[in-house]
């Protein structure tokens, strides 16, 4: 992921972000029913790398799968990218976990940027003490098997109702995630840092009693006000002023 497009997300809200998508005419890039598990306010940021789970079958989803060491799970968490964030998708059922502390553990080991699943997360209240993003559904105990059963690597998935892409970027703070397409992900990081700016001055605007008529959005005064005070700041300090 290019590092000034990364920079540029680590400053921005999803809220924000979910603004400048909606300008494009993306309306549903945020993820519905994801929580962020962990109590670090750590940013998540980067490019998705999938997981699909279908739901799991008696016969075939026993405890002995897991000593292979190609179970799509297993193989996820050893072939993710660092600075990827690991994606799965849970089919929006969080009744059993999609990842415990150990996988998590090893991902935070190996560099990885976050976990997003729109399945439950057991071990919790271990993972919730990571330094590594943690997004979930819900709290789970049972094992995936109970109810899932791990097909395919770095493929299209819907995880909290939205389609993830492999190389889409993720974004996740305190609201919750939301997916960038990729092609266009410079480009939003750059409107959206455009976008708080402008928004810290009116929140200014806001606070010292002017009304919301003119100021939100902003008119024509409004925005020349905006400039002159970018302006100012650009000359004495070579910063944007707010």
């Amino acid at each position: 992921m290019d590092n000034e497009v990364r920079e540029k997300l680590l400053k921005v809200s999803t809220a924000t972000l979910a603004t400048s998508l909606f300008k494009r005419g993306l309306r549903s890039q945020f993820m519905q029913g994801v929580q962020r598990l962990t109590k670090s306010d750590i940013k998540l940021v980067g490019p998705a790398y999938t997981l699909r789970y279908i739901p799991a079958r008696e016969d075939i989803d026993v405890i002995e799968v897991f000593r292979d060491t190609r179970h799509p799970q297993r193989l996820a968490v050893e072939t993710i990218p660092a600075g990827h964030v690991l994606v799965m998708d849970c089919r929006g059922d969080a009744s059993a976990a999609s990842a415990g502390s150990i996988l998590l553990t090893r991902m935070m080991i190996r560099g990885v940027a976050g976990v997003v699943t729109d399945g439950g997360i057991r071990d919790s209240d271990n993972i919730s003490t990571f330094a590594l993003p943690t997004y979930c559904a819900a709290r789970s105990a049972p094992t995936n098997l109970t109810k899932h059963h791990a097909v395919d690597l770095n493929v299209p998935v819907g995880c909290g109702t939205v389609a993830v892409f492999p190389g889409d970027i993720l974004v996740g703070d305190g609201d919750g995630v939301i997916v960038i397409p990729a092609e266009i992900a410079a480009e939003v990081a750059e409107q959206a840092v455009q976008q708080e700016r402008i928004e810290e001055f009116l929140a200014a605007e806001i606070a010292a009693g002017k009304p919301l008529a003119g100021i939100y959005p902003p008119n024509a005064d409004t925005l020349e006000r905006y400039r002159r005070a970018s302006e100012m700041g650009d000359a004495e300090t070579g910063t944007a002023a707010i």
